[in-house]
């Protein structure tokens, strides 16, 4: 069975169980990992959610007679991917790592909050503004990198806008409060 064959199967049978498909990849070994999302669950993909899923993928994909030797099901975690243009609109006030293919105002890395996803189906943009990076210098200063100088990579509050095509990679910023600590 082809790749684009076993992606459209898992597809279907992820969201016929009502999860969100995240990802599906094939990996050394015969691994094919799948990663999923609950988008309406508030506490997220369940342990019980991955068996469930395991369970089902297991009889399918052997009745497929599709080839692979280990499966694993699991959530996105708290840095998930962003894919989909309906990613970035659903994660809208988010932080988030974005590497583009090609630089946008000379630059293909960006990590900001992102402000919203505009433009037709097959031809959405994505727009985000910048946050200051951890280790870099304040907005028009410079820093020493390898003893020379080098200018601030970000501009904080500068909103950049880019193709959801252009994406080459995207995960959110995670977010972890670990509460006041002791009363």
């Amino acid at each position: 069975m082809l790749a684009g064959d076993v992606h459209a199967l898992v597809r279907r049978t992820v969201e016929g169980l009502g999860y969100e498909l995240v990802e599906c990849e094939r990996a050394a070994g015969g691994l094919l990992r799948v990663t999923l999302d609950a988008p309406a669950a508030p506490q997220g993909v369940t342990l019980d959610d991955c068996e469930r899923v395991t369970r089902q993928l297991n009889h399918l994909l052997t009745v497929e007679n599709v080839d692979y030797s280990r499966l694993e099901v699991g959530s996105p975690g708290l840095d998930r991917p962003l894919k989909t243009a309906r990613d970035f609109a659903r994660f809208a006030g988010a932080e988030a790592r974005v590497q583009l293919f090609a630089p946008v105002d000379g630059r293909k890395r960006f990590v900001g909050r992102l402000l919203e996803v505009t433009g037709a189906a097959g031809a959405e943009r994505v727009r985000l503004e910048q946050s200051p990076e951890p280790g870099s210098a304040p907005a028009g200063k410079s820093r020493k990198v390898g003893g020379r100088n080098k200018a601030a990579a970000a501009t904080p509050g500068k909103v950049v806008e880019f193709a959801v095509a252009d994406v080459e990679k995207a995960r959110l910023v995670p977010q972890v409060d670990f509460g006041s600590g002791r009363k």
